[in-house]
């Protein structure tokens, strides 16, 4: 599977997203278990409805509220509160339980394929972690339940903005209360410590916007004001709760593209970036995993 291939081709990246016409499998689809298949970086060659809606949205509230009911303990360490394996082994347990309420019954035996897709999505119980990877495997259960004709592309606004943003609310809750560690952070140097698409989406929304410019997400006052209508103002302001310090120097990357003149220059950056810090990266891509619907197989020339 290449980038252009990627779960992310189902949602799409940038102003539109994309249209496909395999929505639904054909009816003899043998459904895997994915498994990881980058193990070297020369493997790196190889990657290169409504109701719907509701029950995704009712699947995160009861991973948010798994959150209320597992409180972190009490230890040494202020980072990775251990608490987050006992939450984490509740989502190993009922993962396949909690796809099956979103999964028509004649589509049953997708679930185990696209529930291992969720389960990576929420971090790593061993190191309590979360970064970029785990936010492209939501991605790739989201396209999976494209895929399978759960999701159409007529969805893809309340995807991206209903779906995709409670998603977003859960796992900032998670790496608040577990203080869980950034995965491969980049640190200053990096756009975010922990997420990457919606920058991407978000910027994608304040396209064409009347008055909100690149330079506004910097200005205390614009994203106080806006941020709950934006999910790129969104974004920010949780960087700005969660950092001490001037911005220019807890988020030199993103304080550049402030300067940048136009969101469609920005949203356009933005999706080089990620397929080049991202996508095209072995430490992110070595664990993912591919199955029937995200194949690994190579691209055929027309």
């Amino acid at each position: 599977m290449s980038i252009r291939e990627g779960p992310l081709t189902c949602l799409g990246t940038g102003s539109k997203m994309t249209d496909s016409s395999e929505d639904v499998p054909p009816a003899t689809q043998n459904f895997i278990v994915p498994k990881k298949e980058i193990h070297t970086v020369p493997d790196m060659g190889k990657w290169k409805r409504s109701q719907a809606i509701e029950k995704l949205v009712a699947l995160l509230n009861t991973l948010d509220r798994w959150i209320d009911e597992t409180p972190p303990v009490d230890q040494p360490s202020r980072f990775g509160n251990k608490a987050y394996r006992t939450w984490y082994a509740k989502l190993d347990e009922e993962a396949e339980n909690l796809v099956a309420t979103v999964v028509p019954t004649h589509l049953a035996a997708a679930v185990p394929e696209v529930a291992v897709y969720l389960k990576e999505s929420v971090g790593n119980s061993t190191r309590i972690d979360y970064g970029t990877g785990h936010e492209a495997a939501f991605a790739a259960f989201l396209c999976c339940l494209c895929k399978i004709g759960v999701l159409r592309v007529d969805d893809q606004i309340a995807i991206v903005f209903k779906v995709f943003n409670r998603y977003l609310e859960v796992m900032r809750k998670l790496q608040k209360t577990y203080r869980m560690e950034p995965a491969g952070s980049q640190g200053v140097w990096g756009l975010d410590d922990f997420q990457f698409l919606p920058f991407i989406w978000g910027s994608s929304q304040l396209i064409d916007h009347p008055y909100l410019e690149p330079r506004h997400f910097v200005d205390e006052k614009a994203v106080s004001e806006n941020h709950k209508d934006y999910m790129f103002l969104e974004c920010i302001l949780f960087i700005t709760e969660m950092k001490t310090g001037p911005f220019a120097e807890h988020s030199n990357q993103l304080w550049n593209i402030s300067a940048v003149p136009s969101w469609s220059k920005v949203n356009q950056g933005l999706i080089r970036m990620y397929k080049a810090e991202c996508l095209e990266k072995f430490p992110v891509i070595q664990h993912f995993k591919f199955g029937s619907l995200l194949p690994i197989h190579p691209v055929t020339s027309c």
